[in-house]
């Protein structure tokens, strides 16, 4: 038979079989909320009966005949080769050893004729070997300790996630037992019904069809996360002793954890962003991955092109070479994200800008074990920079366009050579430009559409980041230090020690006098990113009178875009001055601010953004 079904109370459960923990089961996560709510079920039933009964003898015959029986519910094994695997309900037959071991500790000082009994229910001989029931390979300490009555405080847990909560939730257990459990003859009786009247259902489940009952057993109640359906229906197709001569389970491990140590679960994230770079060219058609993306890859559709349907040839590739190579440039990827690398720094830049497309982007260009990933790497982070901030300075950005555009890019970039992705990019820049403006474009960056460009058509995070690469620029043209690094000044919105976007032209008689009092005029004007600054904290920002004259005294040691309206940034700045040369920039202090000046700095800003996005 496929399923073979058994019903069985504990006594039964933990008498001669050793339960292997099936490379399907997560850590031992059972926290205080699932333990507590087993207890109480237990003594809820227990409790009553007792209340009527417990005038009697403490005996099987008595408790079988007067206490109900409690279903616990379903655990599912599987038996490879003499070895009993649990598939499914290692979290509740871990917490019922617990239980039990607690039980033999209280029955050592009642002196409980039990003892034996119980300890009989925790391990026991398997062939000549004397083995714990529940067989946590890496964690037989914990459950030595709790034998040997070593307090819970005392037992190292270095172990991991499982041995930590299992100290934790055996003296949550334990003060309960003692709590409850208060007389010898409370006790006694308790053990009997523990272990003949609380009922599992055994499901024994043919090796063939192990991943299709994990998975279904695991829709109800709490589900596992998608990966870990994944894993086992990957793995759980492999031989178990292949399983382990190969080193599939640990090379599952090793890159989901390698993964999941930025963010828990981002694994899954993971998935969906190979699954849309690989088989999306649209984004709608991407859609059918944003939920159970573990379904999807076993639909028919995607089984004629991922075969990982009852292949276990195909499985094993999939594993070793896709999987693991995949998710390796994935973590690289997401570590160049945290903090900039000199050899993509564009990854850095994007995740400023919250543009985790990236990732999708390069998933799709790259190959399995791609001998051109690092220029890839850094040509697509470099040109969805480019894009995306190419398209906010001409006013041609708009999300939901842009990533339906991105889904496009995507498909044509998919496992092309490094040498076609910019010319890819670039008309795809183009166009949505011309889409967005409903203009003619010849060129991927035009004076025209940027000029007009303001901070009210920017939002502030924009506003900061595009400063923040002119700063960039500015020191090493200077060949200077960054005063602040470019996360701070992107991120940091304190009011001491945020950045904060400031007007150059104050409302004051003498600005609007420059603008010949056309209020609409000036409003417009002063709010061009020339006409605007980046400043350190609230104690900077200008009343709204301050004449320019006393603003630029201001401006010394700030950023160094804002130095180069002063006349001492120029003396005896030779790096400086020879960089100006060298890029035939018009960079000059201003004694006055005025419609020219604001031009002259918008004008400046473009040729710089040229220099910076290579247009």
């Amino acid at each position: 038979m496929d399923i073979q079904p058994d019903k069985q109370n504990l006594d039964r459960t933990f008498a001669n079989t050793v339960y292997y923990i099936d490379f399907y089961q997560r850590d031992y996560k059972w926290t205080e909320e699932p333990v507590r709510r087993l207890m109480d079920d237990v003594f809820y039933q227990f409790d009553e009966a007792y209340a009527k009964h417990n005038a009697l003898e403490p005996t099987a015959e008595n408790v079988n005949a007067r206490y109900p029986w409690y279903y616990l519910n379903t655990y599912v094994t599987n038996t490879v080769q003499g070895r009993v695997f649990v598939v499914d309900g290692q979290q509740r037959l871990t917490t019922l050893t617990l239980f039990l071991v607690q039980l033999y500790r209280m029955a050592k000082g009642f002196e409980s004729k039990t003892q034996g009994w119980l300890e009989r229910k925790i391990a026991g001989y398997a062939g000549v070997e004397y083995e714990f029931w529940m067989n946590h390979v890496r964690h037989i300490h914990v459950l030595k300790a709790f034998m040997d009555g070593v307090a819970p405080g005392q037992i190292s847990t270095s172990s991991g996630v499982t041995a930590d909560n299992m100290v934790k939730n055996f003296k949550l257990i334990a003060d309960e037992l003692v709590r409850r459990l208060e007389t010898k003859h409370k006790f006694d009786t308790f053990v009997f019904y523990f272990l003949h009247r609380l009922v599992l259902i055994n499901l024994s489940v043919d090796t063939l069809h192990v991943p299709m009952v994990f998975e279904v057993i695991n829709d109800r109640g709490v589900r596992l996360k998608p990966y870990e359906i994944l894993k086992g229906k990957l793995l759980g197709q492999i031989d178990k002793i292949e399983l382990d001569s190969g080193g599939f389970n640990e090379l599952w491990d090793d890159r989901v954890k390698a993964v999941n140590a930025v963010r828990e679960d981002e694994i899954d994230n993971f998935f969906r962003y190979w699954l849309k770079a690989k088989f999306a060219d649209t984004r709608k058609t991407g859609q059918r991955f944003d939920g159970d993306y573990h379904r999807e890859m076993f639909k028919s559709d995607m089984n004629e092109q991922l075969k990982l349907d009852h292949d276990v040839g195909a499985v094993k590739a999939f594993l070793k070479n896709t999987f693991s190579y995949y998710a390796t440039l994935y973590g690289k990827l997401l570590a160049a994200a945290s903090s900039e690398d000199p050899s993509c720094p564009a990854v850095f830049y994007n995740s400023l800008n919250e543009l985790d497309s990236q990732y999708l982007l390069v998933l799709s260009a790259c190959k399995v074990h791609d001998p051109e990933e690092a220029d890839k790497v850094r040509l697509v982070t470099e040109q969805l920079d480019r894009l995306f901030t190419l398209l906010r300075l001409q006013g041609a950005y708009d999300s939901n366009e842009f990533a339906a555009r991105l889904f496009e890019v995507s498909a044509e970039i998919r496992n092309q050579p490094a040498a076609l992705i910019p010319a890819i990019f670039d008309r795809h820049l183009i166009a949505e430009i011309a889409e967005r403006r409903t203009t003619d474009v010849k060129h991927a960056f035009s004076y025209a559409l940027f000029r007009p460009m303001s901070i009210d058509r920017l939002n502030p995070r924009f506003i900061r980041y595009f400063f923040a690469r002119i700063e960039q620029l500015l020191a090493s043209g200077m060949q200077l230090q960054m005063k602040h690094s470019l996360h701070e000044l992107v991120t940091s919105r304190g009011s001491k020690t945020g950045f904060h976007v400031e007007h150059i032209l104050s409302r004051n008689p003498e600005s609007l006098a420059a603008f010949k009092g056309d209020e609409e005029r000036f409003e417009v004007e002063r709010n061009r990113l020339g006409g605007v600054l980046l400043l350190k904290g609230k104690d900077n920002i200008s009343s709204s009178n301050e004449l320019y004259a006393d603003k630029l005294k201001s401006y010394a040691n700030s950023l160094y875009w804002n130095e180069t309206l002063r006349a001492d940034t120029y003396k005896s700045k030779l790096d400086f001055l020879a960089f100006i040369k060298n890029n035939d920039l018009n960079f000059q202090p201003l004694e006055t601010f005025g419609p020219e000046q604001l031009e002259e700095r918008q004008r400046l800003l473009f040729v710089l953004s040229e220099l910076i996005w290579k247009t």
